[in-house]
């Protein structure tokens, strides 16, 4: 019985150890690209998003529409969002954002919304399916007419919410707190038509369910816990 109650305690820890960190590595060589362009990852995985030039995001979006983020019926952005991460010519430090992922069954489809990044090829996917592939997610972006000018809505809701980071501290809800900021500083790492703010997961994504658990948004310094209910088709 001492025996079955001792691992019976350490089962929790071993699941723990199992979690994984897929690293991703965005705009490698000043190109448009995320590196791997997708991965297979599993609940409670973490995947790290290293920002190595120019001036990415990492947006959420759907297979039904790989160039544009997603909103309610208001119009309002409800996927997760890196926000603009500058990294100047030179630089020797990097900006970090990373996400959770929460509900593996769910794919998951991310690009980047600076110009025609998009349409250029700069997406990402997240447990794609054989009925829902990369390829084919790739293919309808190169074929998308929209450019996403949402940073200020992406923005402004996040501040309505009173939980954008400013500089390196997070002003939170009560579903964020304060970390500190990895890489350049968040002042640093916004695109100038964007409002000051830092790297931001939007607010009105919690209880949306997008398949990300909590994001830690490194540049921005906020970790914020977002539900895992279901988008169903969209996704």
């Amino acid at each position: 019985m001492r025996f079955s109650a001792v691992v019976a305690a350490l089962l929790p820890v071993g699941f723990a150890l199992a979690q994984t960190t897929h690293t991703i590595k965005v705009g490698e060589n000043g190109g448009l690209t995320y590196d791997p362009t997708s991965i297979t990852a599993a609940n409670g995985d973490t995947i790290e998003f290293q920002f190595l030039s120019k001036n990415h995001t990492v947006t959420q979006s759907t297979f039904a529409s790989p160039c544009s983020n997603i909103t309610d019926a208001t119009g309002l952005v409800t996927g997760v969002d890196s926000g603009y991460q500058f990294v100047p010519t030179n630089a020797t430090s990097f900006p970090v954002w990373s996400i959770t992922v929460n509900n593996a069954s769910t794919p998951l489809w991310f690009y980047c919304r600076q110009a025609k990044h998009c349409q250029a090829g700069m997406v990402f996917a997240v447990n794609p399916t054989a009925a829902k592939t990369y390829e084919a997610f790739a293919a309808a972006a190169a074929l998308s007419d929209a450019v996403d000018g949402s940073a200020s809505t992406t923005n402004g809701a996040a501040a309505a919410n009173g939980t954008t980071a400013s500089g390196t501290a997070a002003a939170s809800s009560g579903a964020a707190s304060a970390t500190g900021a990895t890489g350049s500083s968040a002042s640093g790492a916004l695109n100038p038509s964007a409002s000051a703010s830092g790297s931001t997961a939007s607010p009105s994504a919690v209880g949306t369910g997008n398949g990300a658990g909590a994001v830690h948004a490194g540049a921005g310094a906020m970790l914020l816990s977002l539900a895992g209910l279901s988008l169903g088709m969209l996704l």
